[in-house]
């Protein structure tokens, strides 16, 4: 939301009175805003993206997510209720996961969180031959081993990193290197995206 936007949110929050643009009349409000957001806040404030006085206004309760591979426990419920709704909407009959599918999920640490879940859960749907998902189906079943990039680049990455280079590399394979739907599928911002791909030197 633009600087001057959220100037005018934060007044509306504390007057509690909206005016339509072009008219005349000042209408009473009464509502309650939830907010989410994967990005930092502070960083927000800070670059000058969020007014601190909207922050605060909005921040009364917070409640902190952590990322999927922090609650692993959520994983297979999350992935059972995907299952259910995808496969509705593909008219297929499914009947869960696989034990070998099981792990692989629960092992991967999902540097797209939900949405890349959601995503590999869609896909396995639509690309699953029986009446349960396996490890075959699934488009994360080489993307465990560290691997580090050719030439000159640094090679000094830690297991999470060359995970999620692994993904990246995936992604970008299924998108015919198309950043921009990359991006969307993992869930994470065109600058992130561009960032990720120049530090761990992956050719596109």
């Amino acid at each position: 939301m633009p600087v001057d936007t959220q100037s005018k949110l934060l007044r509306v929050l504390q007057d509690q009175e909206v005016r339509p643009v072009g008219g005349k009349t000042t209408y009473k409000t009464n509502c309650r805003i939830i907010a989410a957001t994967n990005r930092k806040p502070e960083e927000a404030i800070k670059d000058g993206k969020l007014r601190e006085d909207l922050f605060y206004r909005i921040s009364t309760i917070s409640v902190h997510l952590p990322p999927l591979r922090e609650r692993r426990d959520d994983i297979v419920p999350l992935a059972n209720a995907f299952l259910k709704r995808f496969a509705a909407q593909a008219n297929r009959e499914l009947h869960g996961f696989r034990p070998d599918a099981i792990d692989r999920l629960t092992v991967f640490d999902w540097p797209g969180n939900i949405r890349q879940l959601q995503n590999e859960i869609q896909r396995a749907v639509l690309l699953c031959e029986g009446g349960e998902v396996s490890a075959a189906d699934l488009s994360i079943s080489n993307a465990q081993t560290s691997a580090a990039p050719s030439g000159d680049q640094d090679t000094n990455f830690t297991l999470l990193e060359g995970v999620e280079r692994n993904v990246i590399i995936q992604t970008l394979k299924e998108t015919g290197g198309n950043k921009v739907e990359a991006a969307k599928r993992l869930g994470i911002g065109r600058p992130t995206l561009y960032n990720k791909i120049k530090a761990y030197g992956i050719e596109v």
